[in-house]
C-alpha cells in the first residue's frame, strides 16, 4: 500500500516542473506591468502594458489549467507501457468525466446541494477545458487519471474477438472508461460538495492556528521526504483548494498585481501564505549545512567535499530541489535531517511571525521573481527582515551541525573512516572514479545514462528480477521481485547514485534530475531483453 502511495505521490511532481519555469515568467511580467516598478510605461492604456498582459496571460495557462495538466502528467510515470497512448487516453476519459458531472448539476444541482448557476468563487465550481464543472482540483483529476492508468495496464493487451479486434487498445481502454465515469461522476456529486465542507472547515482551523498551523505544516513537509510522501503534504495547499480557493499558487499570481500596490503586513491580506514559506529552508538552510559539512571534513578531502557541495548547494538554493543535499547525510546521520526539519519549520514559523507571507515555496529564482521583485517596492522592509532571519538560520545551522557532528562523530561527506572514498560525486568526478567513459564506451556510442541505467538494472537483480519501474523528479523507483538480489547502497553510489532507498520489495535509486532520461535508458535496456 505505501508503494502504491508513494509512486503515485512522486508522479505528482511531473506537472510540476512547469510551475517554476512559467511561475518566472507570470512574476517577471506582473513585475513589469506595475507602475510602481517601471513607471508610466505599464499603464493600462499603453502599448507596453498590453503585450505584457499577453505574456503574462498566456504563462497563467499553466495555472488555470493545473487540474488538466495533472490529469495528463500522471500516465507519464505511472503506465507500464505505451506511456503516449495511456496520456491520449487519459485525458479523453477525464473530459468525459467532467461532462458527465457538469450535465448532472445542470439537471439535478439543488437535489446535490450545489447551485450550478452560482458565480461566486465560493460556489464550488469551476471551469476545467471550458467546462463549467464541480471544482474537484487536483483531487479529482488524479482520481479520474489514476483509474484511467489501472484501465490502461490492465486492458491495452488485451485480445478481442476477431469480430470486434479494431476496438482493441486505446478504444478500448477509452469506452471501458466511459462506462465507469458514470457512477464515478454521480459518487462526485453526490460526495465532493460535503468534501468541500470538510475543505471550508479545515481552512477555518490552519488559518486560526496561525504560527503553530503553519511550524506543524513545514515540519511534515520536511519529514516524509524519505518516505517520498511529502507530496501529499504540500501539493493540497499549493495546487488545491485546503486553504484558499485555487491553491495558493495560483491564488498569488492571480492577485499578485493587486498586491503590489498594497501596504501593510503581508500577513494580513494573505495569511494563507504562511503555508508557502518552505522554501525558507531551502534558500538558507543548504548554505549552514554546507559549511558545517566543509569544515568538518578531514583536511585532504576538502577539495573533493567542496567539489560535491558547490552544485548541490547551487541547486538547492536557486531552484528549490533540495533532495540532493539532503540525502548527501539523511542516510548516515539520520539525526542530522530531523535537526534539518525541526529548524526549517521553525524558521518559516518565526518568519511568519514577523507577518511575512506570499509564495516562497520554492528556490531563489522564483521566490525572486514572485515576491521580491514585483513586491518590492512596497514590502521592502519586511523582505530585509525575511533575509535577516534566513542568514541568523545560516548561523544556526552552521553552528549546530557542527556542533552534532564532532560530538557524535558523525560520518558525514568528507568523514569516512580510513580510506573509505566519499561516496557522492560531481558528473566529472563520477567518471573519473567508475572509469565508464572509456574508448570503447564512446565507440559504442552509450550515453552516460545509459550506462547508469545499465549499472542500476544490474544492481538491481537484473531484468528478471523488475516487477515495474517508475520515477518522480529525482528518483528512480522500481519495484523488484527478489529483494535478496539487490546489491548493497555502496555499489549505487559508487555508480553515480546519491543513494538508495529500500522498503520491502520497493527501491528508489536516488539519480538527480537526470532521472527521467535515466528511466528512459533504464526502460529500452528491458525491452531489448526481453
Amino acid at each position: 500500500m505505501q508503494q502504491s502511495i508513494q509512486r503515485f505521490g512522486g508522479a505528482m511532481f511531473t506537472p510540476v516542473l512547469f510551475f517554476a519555469v512559467f511561475g518566472i515568467i507570470v512574476g517577471l511580467t506582473a513585475l513589469l506591468k506595475n507602475p510602481l516598478v517601471v513607471g508610466e510605461i505599464a499603464n493600462t492604456d499603453t502599448t507596453f502594458f498590453k503585450v505584457m498582459d499577453v505574456i503574462n496571460v498566456g504563462a497563467n495557462a499553466v495555472f488555470k489549467q493545473m487540474p488538466l495538466l495533472f490529469c495528463i502528467g500522471l500516465p507519464v510515470a505511472l503506465a507500464k507501457k505505451q506511456q503516449a497512448r495511456a496520456v491520449l487516453e487519459a485525458f479523453v476519459i477525464y473530459i468525459i468525466f467532467i461532462y458527465f458531472v457538469s450535465t448532472m448539476l445542470m439537471y439535478w444541482g439543488p437535489s446535490f446541494g450545489v447551485d450550478f448557476d452560482s458565480v461566486a468563487r465560493t460556489s464550488g465550481l469551476a471551469t476545467i477545458a471550458g467546462i463549467r464543472t464541480l471544482d474537484m482540483g487536483i483531487v479529482g483529476a488524479l482520481i479520474i487519471s489514476g483509474i484511467s492508468v489501472w484501465l490502461h495496464n490492465k486492458l491495452f493487451d488485451k485480445e478481442l474477438p476477431k469480430y470486434v479486434e479494431t476496438f482493441r487498445g486505446s478504444p478500448f481502454v477509452v469506452l471501458v472508461g466511459y462506462f465507469l465515469m458514470i457512477p464515478a461522476a454521480l459518487l462526485a456529486c453526490l460526495i465532493w460538495p460535503r468534501v468541500q465542507s470538510l475543505i471550508g472547515n479545515m481552512q477555518t482551523f490552519l488559518i486560526g492556528s496561525g504560527t503553530f498551523g503553519v511550524f506543524l505544516y513545514t515540519m511534515l513537509e520536511r519529514m516524509l521526504i524519505p518516505l517520498g510522501l511529502h507530496h501529499f503534504i504540500y501539493a493540497p495547499f499549493l495546487y488545491d483548494s485546503a486553504v484558499v480557493a485555487g491553491g495558493i499558487k495560483a491564488y498569488w499570481v492571480e492577485h499578485l498585481p493587486e498586491y503590489a500596490t498594497m501596504t501593510g503586513s503581508l500577513r494580513s491580506f494573505f495569511p494563507e501564505g504562511g503555508f508557502a514559506l518552505t522554501g525558507m529552508g531551502k534558500m538558507f538552510a543548504p548554505f549552514g549545512i554546507s559549511l558545517a559539512f566543509y569544515s568538518t571534513a578531514r583536511p585532504e578531502r576538502r577539495k573533493k567535499i567542496l567539489a560535491i557541495l558547490v552544485p548541490v548547494l547551487i541547486t538547492a538554493v536557486f531552484t528549490g530541489i533540495t533532495e540532493p543535499l539532503e540525502f548527501t547525510f539523511l542516510f548516515v546521520a539520520p539525526l542530522l535531517f530531523v535537526v534539518h526539519a525541526f529548524l526549517s519549520a521553525a524558521m518559516a514559523a518565526i518568519t511568519f511571525m514577523f507577518g511575512i507571507t506570499g509564495d516562497f515555496s520554492l528556490g531563489l529564482i522564483q521566490n525572486a521573481t514572485l515576491n521580491w521583485l514585483p513586491l518590492g517596492a512596497t514590502q521592502w522592509a519586511s523582505y530585509l527582515i525575511q533575509i535577516a532571519i534566513g542568514i541568523v538560520f545560516v548561523g544556526i545551522y552552521f553552528v549546530l551541525f557542527r556542533f552534532l557532528i564532532l560530538k557524535f562523530n558523525l560520518k558525514t561527506p568528507g568523514r569516512e573512516d580510513g580510506d573509505a572514498e566519499t561516496k557522492l560525486y560531481t558528473k566529472a568526478d563520477y567518471r573519473e572514479k567508475t572509469g565508464q567513459i572509456t574508448g570503447a564506451n564512446v565507440e559504442s556510442g552509450l550515453s552516460i545514462h545509459a550506462q547508469q541505467a545499465a549499472a542500476y538494472l544490474e544492481g538491481l537483480g537484473g531484468q528478471e528480477n523488475i516487477e515495474d519501474v517508475t520515477n518522480c523528479a529525482t528518483r528512480l523507483r522500481v519495484t523488484v521481485k527478489d529483494p535478496g538480489k539487490v546489491l548493497a547502497r555502496e555499489y549505487f553510489t559508487e555508480k553515480g547514485a546519491y543513494g538508495l532507498v529500500a522498503k520491502d520489495h520497493s527501491y528508489q535509486v536516488i539519480v538527480g534530475l537526470t532521472v527521467p532520461t535515466v528511466r528512459e535508458e533504464f526502460e529500452k535496456i528491458i525491452h531489448i531483453k526481453e
